[in-house]
């Protein structure tokens, strides 16, 4: 017979993004279940005339899609699995505020590190915590903090003069940094320090072609960035693995981080790979080597979804289980946050039972482990 387990212990969020304020409306639900820029479309001219002519490709067939049919809608009033019309008129008719409170507070999750370095109409930190009855934290994105000052320099001593400024007063206000140069400029980036005169060749480059509002793309300015985060001594979040189609896949596998993971050991600052998918055996490899390294899982559980717990037991097979953190990376819906939340703990109780049941683990590790991704570790971290 299987062991008794005990009751899940709280979540910590150590990644995730802010909720709309108001909306979406439901034709623009699905855009939240998805990586894609634009809604997809059967390609015309294709496959029977029944094909032709029949319902638009709907991103609620996923396995996102499913999971949110099946682990939110009872917290709306609604059967699991119900029609995704019927789930979008629900939402419709509860309204935003309703709606998010519900499912937040559904999701068991005790505290956020947020990384608000993404526009739009989304609640802040103090928003998201009071909503949640929870506690959140900000995470600082390095790349906005960089764009910001290049919107008001005068010139590049202003900028980068700002730049450092910005960094250290948010070394003092925040519980982390976040890197998106995964996106700008791919992790296969020249892992040293650059040279002041490297800097200041750069910033006048990008300043003097850049547009207002212009997105930092620069390969040193991002090197530059990272060291000056990692020299704070605070815990360094990086994108890793799949995203929206900005990024190019196959140069955000976190082994090519390897020379900068090892040039940074020095500072023992804790790096933390993002998303990792589908290169998480990799990201559990570095966890493992490098003691400063840390994975998570967010995204990667939510858009896997009946599969998340073949998944995570991929990444439990090298990542020492103390360097392993619970997020969801969700943005602008709170049923990403849900979903993320429901599908992890389905899926560690799940393969912590059927571990016990053989023997394998002891009950008393498996409720140890547990609370270590879902929590221990982030708290211990963040310092929360």
């Amino acid at each position: 017979m299987p062991t008794s387990m005990p009751a899940f212990p709280p979540l910590i969020d150590q990644h995730c993004h802010g909720v709309l304020r108001a909306g979406p409306d439901p034709a623009a639900f699905e855009s939240y279940l998805t990586e894609a820029h634009l809604p997809q479309r059967p390609a015309p001219g294709t496959g029977s005339a029944a094909t032709d002519t029949g319902p638009p490709f709907s991103y609620f067939d996923t396995q996102l899609g499913f999971a949110v049919r099946r682990w939110c809608a009872p917290v709306l009033g609604l059967e699991p699995h119900c029609e995704p019309s019927a789930y979008l008129h629900r939402r419709a008719e509860l309204g935003t505020t309703e709606v998010t409170g519900r499912l937040l507070r559904a999701s068991g999750i005790s505290a956020f590190l947020m990384d608000t370095g993404l526009p739009g109409p989304l609640l802040t930190p103090g928003e998201l915590a009071e909503t949640a009855t929870a506690e959140a934290h900000e995470i600082v994105r390095l790349e906005r903090l960089a764009e910001r000052a290049a919107d008001t320099a005068r010139d590049t001593h202003a900028f980068l003069a700002e730049l450092s400024d910005s960094v250290r007063e948010s070394a003092r206000n925040a519980r982390g940094f976040k890197s998106v140069v995964a996106y700008r400029c791919g992790l296969d980036l020249d892992p040293a320090p650059p040279g002041t005169s490297e800097i200041y060749a750069a910033a006048d480059r990008w300043l003097a072609s850049r547009v207002q509002g212009g997105r930092l793309s620069d390969p040193v300015l991002e090197r530059h960035l990272l060291w000056s985060a990692v020299r704070t001594g605070l815990p360094l979040q990086l994108h890793t693995g799949f995203g929206d189609p900005d990024l190019r896949l196959d140069r955000c596998d976190p082994l090519l981080l390897t020379e900068f993971i090892r040039a940074a050991a020095p500072y023992g600052v804790p790096l933390i790979l993002l998303h990792c998918y589908p290169y998480h055996r990799g990201a559990g490899y570095l966890a493992a080597v490098f003691p400063h390294v840390y994975a998570d899982f967010g995204l990667t559980l939510t858009h896997t979804g009946a599969r998340a717990r073949h998944v995570l037991a991929e990444l439990l097979e090298l990542t020492p289980f103390g360097k392993l953190l619970f997020s969801t990376d969700a943005y602008g819906i709170p049923e990403l946050y849900l979903t993320g939340a429901q599908l992890f703990r389905e899926a560690m109780t799940h393969l912590t039972e059927q571990w016990v049941e053989r023997g394998e683990w002891s009950p008393s590790d498996a409720e140890r482990v547990t609370a270590m991704i879902a929590g221990g570790t982030a708290r211990r971290l963040y310092g929360i």
